[in-house]
């Protein structure tokens, strides 16, 4: 027969312990039980936030009956009876108040994705510009991130307002730089316009963003995710631009799209893609003041990786730019992506101080709305949760890449 294994005395010591500590608990009352204790104390702290927020809304329900209102969002239906300069959808003044909020929501999504890749851009180059060996280069950039960050948003959108854009010139001595055209009235860009053939050319673009679609799918199941990135976005890239090409070129005779230029007529431009000074004043506001948040960033990001990393790229034959590209860059996204993510979330919200050039966004469109309905308490709710929903999607996406980017260790 086996001999038993007889425990080592520290072994034992331990195993008396844990018995010693069940047989007190197991005699413990449950009113002295620290696990008890712990989720009553839990449990009744939720209640008490409960009855307080139950009293405040019975209250309020209350304070709206002796006004004779009646909380709900019915008043979306009614006709809104005013306009809105600016439109990404067509609107007019017979709509509705809820077609009303839904152009001030475009609006406002159109400012955020535009400031936020154009903040992003800019935030890149200053912040590599702020670590550069060039003195004349190091001190602009650290100029531009001190300054920027120490002027009021509000202060900087009035200024770029009113001192830039309204200043220029009138539509007749309009400055021309290329093709694009400034003046008092707003910039103008060339623009691409259909022609009778981008009915056909779309079915091409269909075809393209499918395939590329299929082909990523493919790739991503064949190799479970593993192995290097690059194929499955060069694969599906090529055959989606391929198919576009391939439409282009079938359709060449008359080309899908034709660039329009804006050209001066009398008092007014026709051609081309108009951006309103509000707008521009709202979005290059945004961008420069975010850039600077961002550039700061990228520079702790930049020195958080050591530089045994830097001077190893450097042996093996990298020059600077690769070596920031694919060396510097990869590592230094664990520590970009979480600041990098409340700095999108602040240029978000911080677009709702467009009221104060005239953009009108929703949280302008809200507050023309509240004048004419009075419907104070439901437009305010309403403008809060969608500014929660955009800033929880981009939280969740930003989130996702960053558990995309993120160093594993082993």
């Amino acid at each position: 027969m086996k001999k038993a294994r007889e425990l080592p005395a520290a072994e034992l010591s331990d195993l008396s312990a844990v018995r010693v500590v069940s047989a007190d608990r197991a005699h413990t009352p449950f009113w002295r039980d620290e696990r008890v204790l712990r989720v009553f104390a839990q449990l009744a702290f939720l209640a008490i936030i409960l009855l307080l927020l139950g009293y405040l809304v019975n209250n309020m329900l209350q304070a709206l009956s002796r006004q004779g209102l009646v909380l709900g969002f019915s008043f979306l239906s009614s006709t809104a009876g005013f306009d809105i300069g600016e439109t990404l959808i067509p609107f007019d003044r017979s709509q509705t108040y809820g077609r009303a909020f839904v152009v001030g929501l475009l609006n406002t999504v159109n400012v955020s994705v535009w400031g936020i890749l154009f903040a992003t851009l800019l935030g890149v180059v200053v912040g590599v510009a702020r670590l550069s060996q060039n003195i004349l280069v190091q001190f602009l950039a650290r100029f531009y991130i001190e300054a920027l960050r120490n002027v009021p948003l509000l202060v900087l959108l009035i200024f770029v307002y009113a001192g830039v854009f309204l200043n220029f010139p009138q539509i007749r001595q309009a400055l021309r730089v290329g093709p694009v055209m400034l003046s008092n009235r707003g910039v103008y860009l060339p623009w691409p316009i259909p022609t009778e053939t981008f009915d056909d050319f779309r079915l091409f673009l269909l075809a393209g963003v499918i395939a590329s679609a299929a082909i990523w799918v493919l790739l991503w199941r064949r190799h479970k995710g593993s192995g290097p990135a690059w194929p499955k976005w060069v694969w599906s890239a090529g055959v989606g631009v391929g198919l576009v090409a391939l439409g282009w070129v079938v359709l060449i005779a008359q080309p899908p799209l034709a660039l329009e230029y804006p050209e001066v007529e009398g008092l007014k431009v026709s051609g081309g893609k108009r951006f309103t000074p509000e707008f521009m004043a709202l979005w290059s506001g945004l961008v420069i003041y975010t850039a600077a948040f961002i550039a700061d960033v990228v520079r702790a990001g930049i020195q958080s990786v050591s530089k045994g990393q830097v001077e190893a790229a450097r042996a093996l034959g990298l020059n600077g730019a690769q070596t920031l590209r694919l060396v510097v860059f990869p590592q230094a996204l664990r520590v970009i992506i979480p600041p990098l993510t409340s700095h999108y979330l602040n240029l978000t919200k911080n677009s709702s101080l467009a009221v104060a050039v005239g953009y009108p966004d929703l949280f302008s469109v809200s507050g023309t709305i509240l004048n004419q309905s009075g419907r104070a308490l439901e437009i305010i709710a309403l403008a809060m949760s969608i500014y929660l929903s955009l800033s929880l999607l981009t939280s969740l996406f930003m989130n996702w890449y960053n558990r995309r980017t993120r160093l594993v260790e082993r």
